[in-house]
């Protein structure tokens, strides 16, 4: 049995739109809590999702962050068909689940999309995927074959 006072999935797709928007916005944790007479601890709780955010809280959130509470929605169903998946190939890892997105992604994306030049956009898309590429076809050259552990 699950214990409802627990942070679900959801909470945590939550958190980590607050924690977007706020970076997007440019307001650190110590503002956005001042701004609601919290401290930026449970700023961290609630975009971390240890912390469920009350309804209430999240209407204030939103007027707050210049947003609208279907916001902090989008893309719940696809995190919960994504767990849905996970499970059932035998992943349950609970990364892999979540999908946590840390603070130099937010950065990265933000600058990224604040890149007014198309042609710019795509050749530092291009730079980053080779990147990536190059990086992930290193990483499998440098591990040792699995082997078979010897008898004896």
């Amino acid at each position: 049995m699950t214990d409802n006072k627990l942070p679900n999935l959801v909470d945590k797709h939550v958190g980590r739109r607050l924690r977007w928007r706020r970076r997007e916005l440019s307001f650190s944790q110590e503002k956005l809590g001042e701004m609601l007479g919290l401290t930026f601890q449970q700023i961290q709780k609630y975009e971390k999702g240890v912390n469920r955010i009350s309804a209430g809280r999240l209407f204030e959130i939103a007027k707050l962050l210049d947003t609208n509470i279907s916001y902090f929605f989008q893309g719940a169903q696809d995190s919960e068909t994504a767990k849905s998946r996970l499970v059932a190939e035998g992943d349950s890892n609970d990364e892999a689940i979540t999908g946590l997105i840390d603070g130099d992604t937010v950065d990265l994306v933000t600058a990224f999309q604040s890149i007014p030049d198309p042609k710019l956009r795509r050749s530092i898309l291009t730079m980053v995927r080779n990147s990536a590429e190059a990086f992930s076809t290193s990483e499998k050259q440098t591990k040792p074959p699995l082997t078979e552990p010897s008898e004896g």
